[in-house]
C-alpha cells in the first residue's frame, strides 16, 4: 500500500464516544481504506484498515459478536 498522507486529515470521533472515554475517530474520505487512530494519542500512530474489513468490524460490534466492550 502507498503511504497515506494524513496530516490534514479531518478525523471523526463516533456520536457514541462519552467524553474522556477509551475512544477511536476515523478519517473518512479515503478510497478503500478507513484510517483509525487513538484519540487520546493524535499525534501516534494511525492503523489503515481495508474498507471492507471495517465494515464487517463495525457489523460484528453492532451485533454484539464481541461482547461487552
Amino acid at each position: 500500500m502507498n503511504h497515506l498522507d494524513l496530516c490534514r486529515t479531518s478525523w471523526v470521533k463516533s456520536s457514541y464516544s462519552q467524553n474522556g472515554g477509551n475512544c477511536i475517530e476515523v478519517a473518512p474520505g479515503f478510497l478503500g481504506v478507513i484510517p483509525v487512530r487513538d484519540s487520546k494519542d493524535p499525534e501516534g500512530p494511525a492503523l489503515v484498515f481495508p474498507a471492507a474489513a471495517w465494515r464487517s468490524f463495525i457489523a460484528a460490534t453492532a451485533a454484539g459478536e464481541f461482547g461487552s466492550i
